[in-house]
């Protein structure tokens, strides 16, 4: 396989995370991670590509929770925005835009798309039966409305979604529901809504999923789940005074629903990037060009919007617009065997984590452990394992041969002499590690990616354990050249194959090996140039600090004693 020749164009996007709160591991590995990872292999490949992202900032919750905290909406949310951006710089996930959805762009736009499946018929007003608070004196949108599933009976569920099992409620269908702001039963009275038809789009989103062979089962299987059980029509609109309003006379007081406008946040935060290019229709090129390749980073929850209310939306348009090339939803990721909760005290504190941890080995513990096809999660024992695994194989393979080369080597790389089958051996693995590595990174299979990768610092490590170049130095000077040469050559090339998922770690091992500095991405192929005499860096720190068995004890016990902490306060 080819690693470099497809010179695609991908329009790289992840969920817009919403600005309600801080986000946390288990988002990170759902939507953001393996889209960094994809963005940073397609630059290594030559493919063309632009990743874009940006906060959602409509919607109940935020309504909610800045009216309990008694500040502005916009101010609530400009504070969640910087958290959340501030997060991802953390984390080296690198965007080439993000965005908002409260930019002045967004609103006329998500208002078009309304208007043009408004005037085909795809939209239409229509009465439903809504929970009313007598004593707030105000209708109730979905999320201000708390009850128990009527599926599965959870408790404490939102009104437009249970987390639980994931079904898509009709808030009047809510079992035991109480208003969330102060706690009265409501009562149901009816309200003129406007809504989506989605069953008219049930044979063009049918036949387009069905192509979709390539998908993962989970996205696709679930998509054409609820195409067969039914599309039903959807509500698009509710009574707030928080969002993009709705564009006609008739629909004062109403506003887009945050799941129908957040979408176009991408298509807005695309152009908010072009104007800052200073090419404002570049938009266009990446997102009406059908050799553009879209491409969704999603968590699981995320699947019903993504493969069939915004392709409907999509198809509804007047403009070219392109669909999802692929819509890669991944599983949960948790913590510790329950989900992340800052309410339940069940979350590790960022802060207090990168002020002792890596980011690169929570990267990589993230990705070797990624949720793509069934519910992973964070444990600190997996965390040290991983964490481990990159100090003993790759930090001590590029500490062991470079502090070995510079002592006895004047600081340079030796020279190659005639190869040996053993050294033929190791270099005959680059090839295949580069056509499998990339194959699984295109795929976004980013724990095979990872696995496949490593696997070629565990075979350098093998043949400098063979070899004894330590030993060689007293007894064939020339031998013991050949194999720091060809070991160094394998360094290179761990370093390039792991670059997607350990940026930092990786660039500063080309450092180490006396390569030209460069922020860019390394070409995503062996490197063939000659290593003779190459002088090593200055940086002689190690890559990675173990991670000890009392660390990960002490770190377990911190978070129990929070959960703890917060169950006493309920």
């Amino acid at each position: 396989m080819d690693i470099i020749s497809p010179m695609a164009k991908y329009l790289i996007t992840s969920a817009l995370p919403y600005a309600n709160g801080p986000i946390h591991f288990g988002h990170i590995a759902g939507a953001y991670l393996p889209a960094d990872i994809f963005n940073r292999f397609l630059r290594q490949s030559g493919d063309e590509s632009l990743y874009i992202c940006g906060t959602d900032e409509h919607g109940v919750a935020i309504t909610i929770n800045a009216e309990k905290a008694g500040i502005p909406y916009k101010e609530y949310v400009d504070k969640y925005h910087a958290e959340i951006k501030a997060f991802f710089d953390k984390l080296d996930i690198r965007f080439d835009h993000f965005s908002r959805t409260t930019i002045p762009a967004h609103y006329p736009l998500a208002q078009e798309f309304f208007t043009d499946l408004y005037k085909k018929g795809h939209i239409a007003a229509a009465v439903e039966k809504q929970f009313f608070c007598v004593k707030c004196d105000r209708f109730l949108a979905d999320r201000y409305v708390s009850g128990s599933c009527p599926k599965c009976n959870a408790p404490n569920v939102r009104g437009d979604e249970c987390t639980v099992c994931g079904e898509w409620l009709e808030p009047s269908k809510i079992v035991s529901p109480s208003c969330k702001v102060c706690g009265s039963k409501p009562e149901i009275r009816e309200s003129t809504q406007y809504f989506l038809d989605l069953p008219s789009f049930e044979p063009k989103l049918k036949a387009w999923l069905e192509s979709k062979t390539d998908w993962k089962p989970n996205v696709r299987n679930k998509a054409l789940s609820m195409i067969n059980e039914g599309l039903v029509k959807r509500a698009i609109t509710r009574d707030l005074t928080w969002g993009v309003p709705v564009p006609l006379d008739e629909a004062k007081g109403k506003v887009l629903y945050v799941w129908f406008e957040a979408p176009i946040g991408y298509v807005s935060a695309t152009m908010e990037w072009a104007e800052k290019q200073g090419k404002p229709e570049a938009w266009k090129d990446w997102w009406f060009d059908k050799n553009s390749k879209l491409v969704h980073f999603i968590g699981k929850d995320n699947i019903v919007f993504h493969t069939i209310i915004w392709p409907a939306l999509i198809m509804g348009q007047d403009k070219p617009y392109i669909l999802p090339d692929n819509v890669p939803g991944n599983e949960f990721y948790n913590l510790e065997g329950k989900q992340f909760s800052k309410s339940e005290g069940w979350y590790i504190d960022t802060a207090d984590f990168f002020s002792k941890y890596s980011v690169d080995a929570l990267r990589y513990a993230i990705a070797s452990n990624a949720p793509e096809t069934a519910d992973s999660q964070f444990t600190w024992e997996g965390f040290q394992a991983s964490n481990n695994e990159l100090a003993d194989t790759l930090g001590n393979l590029v500490n062991r041969c470079f502090s070995f080369m510079k002592k006895n080597f004047d600081g340079k790389i030796p020279a190659q002499g005639e190869l040996k089958d053993e050294d033929k051996a190791l270099m005959d693995l680059f090839a295949p590690a580069f056509a499998e590595t990339g194959g699984f990174y295109r795929e976004y299979k980013v724990r095979q990616a990872a696995s496949r990768a490593m696997a070629l610092a565990i075979a350098a490590n093998k043949y400098v354990n063979d070899t004894a170049p330590w030993a060689l130095r007293k007894t064939d000077i020339v031998r013991c050249a050949t194999v720091l040469n060809v070991a160094s050559r394998a360094i290179i090339n761990a370093a390039v194959l792991l670059y997607p998922i350990v940026p930092s770690t990786a660039l500063k091992i080309l450092a180490k090996a006396g390569l030209p500095a460069a922020d860019a991405a390394p070409a995503f192929k062996p490197f063939e140039g000659s290593l003779d005499g190459v002088t090593l860096g200055e940086d002689a720190s190690l890559l990675f600090a173990k991670i000890l068995p009392e660390q990960v004890k002490a770190e377990v016990e911190k978070m129990r004693e929070i959960a703890e902490a917060a169950a006493a306060k309920k």
